[in-house]
């Protein structure tokens, strides 16, 4: 398999600061060898699998569900002939830094490695889970605008969820940018990201009741370009029957469509790096693409990177409407986005975070541009996704994410739902995402909004009241 030379460091925005001087927080990742009473074993269809009790839960870390040469389509790997030991988490894709990621959410990356070889996925369940136990699944798909992230972050850490709702959580690592989402030229496949992430459901659907799941309960979620994933899983190829439910979270439909001339755009230029090319060498190539595009293909230009229709395994744009209504009657669906997603990236333009910060004027020229892009681009759409879903004879329930954290002056922004549903209080805490507001009120609202998010996977939909005395936190609407 080709692969760059060595895993190197993610960056570590912590760079120069003195370690922890104690043991890792309960609930947080331990890099530690496992005693043999932490340990615990699996017998799955795809091996003996052992992973670690970490308190009150189990993680299975890094567990392989996929091969694939650079550029080549994944692959099933056979059952592993000896244990796995599933101690060390997922590696991410290789990516360039986020300065945006840096600035608001510091230390997201700490500890993580890069390396092409990252069809990995990691399990997280309740460590008193019985062994006849059928538990909700939730398939984790990050987000990250296709080119960032990976599925194992600390700020992804699904253990509140998984030991307050005892459901099983599975967070899926898989191919992004250059590697993932340029191809379509002939010589080079397209959606390569969005096949690992099927391949990786597919996993999780033969797999998982070894992990005390229920193999016809499992529910998607992914925010933001995870989001976008998990929309357009729904229509792939193969995935009929891999999962009966789909949260989609902050993605931007409304960016979706009319992509092609971008897409060919990118296969032009990537196109034209050498076979033995580093990955260093691909990662300029791709920052070259991001230069080029963010000037001549306005809002798309945003996330050039993404899933191309009418190659494998998605429909043709011009019937991907007849998809989504067709599958519509088979999988229940939560869509929704936050109040004023798009304050978030004003923080990545210096004019723009320039001109906001103007007296009187800025505070207006503000609610105008986060107001109109945030329903351009994300509001809209997942109101008509939910309305579609709906008249096709399925069951969706549409929402809003109203909080807004004090002291970030971003309000309802994107990506501010994540802590009310993954990471813990060693992960947010300290992040300027999370401004001046208190851990605790953080954890009162999480609860709430990971009791919803775990309804909607047991039972498929939401009752009305499930929102009540979640203060500002989240709006239902599960009929407009």
């Amino acid at each position: 398999m080709q692969q760059a030379d060595r895993p190197t460091p993610v960056r570590d925005v912590t760079d120069g600061l003195a370690p922890p001087a104690t043991a890792p927080a309960a609930g947080s990742y331990d890099a530690r060898p496992p005693a043999a009473d932490e340990r615990r074993t699996f017998e799955a269809p795809a091996g003996t699998i052992v992973g670690r009790v970490d308190g009150d839960v189990v993680r299975v870390l890094g567990v392989r569900y996929a091969e694939a040469g650079r550029f080549e389509r994944p692959r099933p790997v056979p059952p592993a002939p000896e244990p796995v030991e599933a101690f060390t988490r997922a590696p991410a894709s290789p990516q360039l830094p986020s300065p945006l990621l840096a600035r608001l959410i510091e230390g997201a990356e700490e500890g993580m490695v890069d390396d092409e070889d990252c069809q990995r996925l990691s399990v997280t369940l309740p460590a008193d889970a019985g062994p006849d136990e059928r538990l909700p699944v939730l398939v984790w798909i990050h987000g990250g605008s296709y080119v960032t992230g990976a599925g194992d972050l600390d700020v992804y850490d699904p253990v509140l969820l998984v030991r307050e709702q005892r459901v099983v959580v599975v967070t899926v690592t898989y191919r992004l940018g250059v590697l993932g989402y340029s191809g379509g030229d002939g010589r080079t496949p397209a959606n390569l990201g969005l096949l690992d992430q099927l391949a990786a459901v597919r996993w999780v659907h033969e797999n998982v009741a070894a992990f005390g799941g229920d193999p016809d309960t499992v529910t998607l979620f992914g925010q933001s370009a995870g989001g976008d994933a998990v929309a357009h899983l729904m229509v792939a190829e193969g995935a009929r029957g891999l999962f009966r439910r789909a949260i989609v979270q902050s993605a931007p439909l409304g960016i979706s469509r009319g992509r092609a001339p971008l897409a060919r755009a990118i296969a032009r230029v990537v196109g034209e790096a050498p076979a033995d090319a580093s990955v260093e060498e691909l990662l300029a190539l791709q920052a070259r693409v991001e230069r080029t595009v963010a000037r001549r293909w306005g809002l798309k230009g945003g996330m050039p990177f993404g899933v191309q229709y009418g190659r494998a395994p998605l429909p043709a744009e011009a019937d991907v409407d007849a998809a989504w209504r067709d599958v519509a009657p088979h999988v229940d669906l939560l869509v929704g986005a936050t109040t004023h997603e798009t304050a978030l990236f004003t923080e990545a333009v210096p004019a723009l975070r320039r001109a906001v910060r103007l007296p009187v004027a800025g505070r207006a020229l503000h609610r105008l541009l986060v107001g109109g892009t945030t329903r351009l681009v994300y509001g809209a759409d997942a109101r008509a996704f939910a309305r579609r879903h709906r008249e096709a004879g399925g069951q969706a329930v549409r929402y809003e994410s109203t909080w807004a954290p004090a002291g970030t002056g971003f309000g309802a922004a994107h990506v501010t739902e994540l802590p009310l549903l993954l990471g813990t209080r060693r992960s947010w805490a300290h992040t300027r995402l999370l401004g001046t507001e208190r851990w605790d009120d953080v954890e009162r609202r999480g609860r709430r909004v990971r009791a919803i998010w775990a309804e909607f996977a047991r039972t498929g939909t939401v009752r009305a009241d499930s929102a009540a005395g979640a203060d500002d936190t989240i709006r239902l609407h599960p009929h407009d």
